[in-house]
């Protein structure tokens, strides 16, 4: 009767991780920085990020597969100017009365390798839910080194891409206040 425990169990500590649940991850809305760059009036690249982030990834690197919630509250918006900031949460713009959120919803994570390269999914902003592409170009994961119980695993990741903010319904401005927005999110995700 041992032997055939002691079997089962090697067989199946030696399957695939793919057969195996997916590890879950929650962004640590202290290390995430969602931020934006748009063109101010054809003189500069104005910048903007949103201060307050969450949202929840899970990720199974044998099987190439995962995914990813994400959401900025829009009335966190900072450009690092109050009166700028009330317009942006005001119907010109981010609407924040009516659309608290700006989400995203993967619908598949394309691998490299076992590094995820790039996140297909839906945008909403505006109520206005569209198809985008985020690119990854740096992706790492490993314990954290500050953990002092060398338990903490984290994953980080740069992510980029770019929308016309009028695919929206943000025309405001248009085409003084620039209507191609630069999307960067620098992201830290804890292992549940």
């Amino acid at each position: 009767m041992k032997r055939c425990s002691l079997f089962a169990l090697l067989i199946a500590s030696s399957l695939p991780l793919s057969t195996q649940a997916a590890d879950s991850f929650t962004i640590d809305p202290d290390h995430t920085f969602p931020h934006f760059s748009v063109n101010h009036l054809g003189f500069s690249t104005m910048q903007g990020r949103f201060d307050a982030s969450s949202g929840k990834v899970t990720l199974d690197s044998a099987a190439k597969k995962g995914t990813l919630e994400f959401s900025v509250k829009s009335a966190s918006v900072n450009t690092g100017h109050a009166k700028r900031d009330e317009h942006l949460r005001s119907p010109d713009f981010f609407n924040a009365a009516e659309y608290p959120s700006i989400t995203f919803k993967s619908t598949a994570i394309k691998f490299e390798g076992d590094k995820p390269a790039s996140v297909e999914g839906n945008l909403t902003l505006l109520g206005v839910s569209k198809p985008v592409k985020l690119n990854i170009s740096a992706f790492n994961c490993g314990l954290h080194p500050m953990d002092p119980t060398k338990k903490k695993f984290v994953c980080g990741a740069d992510v980029n891409t770019q929308i016309k903010r009028s695919d929206f319904g943000m025309k405001y401005g248009v085409p003084a206040v620039g209507d191609d927005i630069k999307l960067v999110f620098e992201v830290e995700a804890i292992r549940d």
